[in-house]
């Protein structure tokens, strides 16, 4: 942790310094962000972990959700291929999206006009459910389906219906959780492929 130690006054014992704040800490939208993504490691999906912050005004989380399968629908018994002969055999028609969770999981009584944080651009059935609880504007990571046609309906929805999206421009590449960094002695027994996984 960087500190930046400043002269602020003599003693009899010599010279006294002032520790002063962190400056590598965490600004909100790169944290807001990041509980998206950490949220996105709770996903069962194989092939696309994605997660959703939902904040207030006061930059307080009200939301958070992640994709995977509707409550009380058995992971194993449903299936997660990208693609098959007949579209019931994907995970498309069953999968419940990042932002549908973040809003169905929300701790306040709304989140009209809420920020969300996302890690895709999302998709027009996400918009119609952005647009409808009053979410007034949406940060996205990616937007690699920007092309598709879900995509093309999603932003003429927003647009239509004065939804503000921008891109997210993170400040650094990665965000490293260490468990280690609070008491390296509470990480006695983790092996090194553990913390690898964990991280």
């Amino acid at each position: 942790m960087d500190k930046v130690e400043t002269k602020a006054a003599y003693s009899c014992n010599g010279e006294v310094t002032v520790t002063r704040k962190r400056q590598d800490y965490l600004e909100w939208p790169e944290y807001f962000m990041a509980v998206a993504f950490l949220s996105a490691q709770r996903s069962k999906d194989p092939s696309s972990q994605v997660g959703a912050c939902i904040v207030n005004q006061e930059n307080k989380i009200v939301g958070i959700g992640y994709n995977g399968m509707p409550n009380g629908c058995d992971d194993d018994l449903m299936p997660w291929s990208r693609s098959a002969e007949d579209k019931l055999d994907t995970k498309y028609p069953y999968v419940c999206h990042a932002e549908l969770n973040a809003i169905m999981n929300k701790n306040s009584a709304d989140v009209k006009g809420c920020s969300m944080y996302v890690a895709l651009f999302p998709c027009n059935e996400c918009a119609k459910l952005i647009i409808q609880a009053g979410i007034k504007d949406v940060i996205y990571l990616s937007d690699k389906y920007h092309d598709s046609p879900e995509m093309t309906a999603s932003r003429r929805l927003l647009n239509l219906a004065g939804v503000q999206y921008r891109q997210f421009k993170p400040k650094r590449s990665r965000i490293v959780l260490d468990f280690s960094a609070i008491d390296p002695s509470a990480m006695n027994g983790v092996s090194v492929s553990e913390e690898v996984h964990s991280s």
